[in-house]
């Protein structure tokens, strides 16, 4: 079963420095039938003005991945970690047991990221925080995994999170196809950070999104050049 969400259909906030767009219930939107899917807990499509960001604040039990789209965002934490994830770069953060941060896009263009909240496989984790270079610039013919906690370990060439999920992403031309076989009991979740693509013969347009239940195997074909994101989920 594929359901599939337009990004109007949304929920959408417009505070002049930040047009968030909300897969799900946060902050001062709420729909009772978007609270989530599985352990997903938060989808959020941001547009950040330059100049501009999140001062402190904390977290707690959530592993939060932030997948930038368009320009960087600097991250400071309360751990001691500084850093600038830039467009093509993926950064986790593992707030576990408490960690209070500062986001903020100190360049001169704007920044689009999506921002990924997943529940942790138990609380009290230590907190952490990463980021890591992953090439997107291109066609890749299939799926690179960016994020991944699978089966509860790391996996070489991605980042953790204390999860059994994965994110992934491919690059795809127009009429590519991209393959992707889903084990039993499993859930995906699939957004075309661009471009529009055909999954399982259902069009999913740019920035919308697709929940994938009871399927065993997922055809993509980008039906406009696509870059397509996907989590993997228990």
């Amino acid at each position: 079963m594929i359901t599939v969400t337009p990004f109007e259909d949304f929920g959408h906030q417009d505070h002049g420095w930040l047009k968030a767009c909300h897969h799900f219930s946060f902050a001062d939107y709420y729909d009772p039938a978007r609270m989530g899917f599985g352990v997903l807990r938060v989808w959020n499509d941001d547009f950040i003005k330059a100049g501009t960001g999140f001062g402190e604040h904390g977290h707690r039990d959530m592993e939060i991945i932030t997948y930038v789209r368009r320009g960087a965002v600097s991250h400071e934490d309360s751990l001691g970690n500084a850093g600038r994830t830039e467009a093509g770069q993926v950064q986790v953060m593992s707030a576990g047991t408490g960690i209070r941060h500062a986001e903020f896009n100190n360049g001169d263009e704007d920044l689009t990221l999506f921002q990924i909240w997943i529940e942790p496989d138990a609380i009290g984790h230590a907190p952490r925080w990463d980021t890591r270079t992953f090439d997107r610039s291109h066609s890749s013919g299939g799926f690179q995994t960016l994020v991944s906690g699978l089966g509860g370990q790391e996996h070489n060439d991605a980042l953790f999170i204390h999860q059994d999920a994965a994110l992934m992403a491919a690059v795809l031309d127009v009429g590519e196809q991209a393959m992707l076989e889903i084990k039993p009991g499993r859930h995906v979740y699939v957004v075309p950070a661009r471009g529009e693509i055909e999954l399982n013969g259902v069009i999913v347009p740019e920035r919308g999104a697709a929940q994938v239940e009871h399927e065993s195997r997922l055809t993509l074909k980008a039906v406009r050049g696509a870059e397509v994101v996907i989590l993997d989920l228990p």
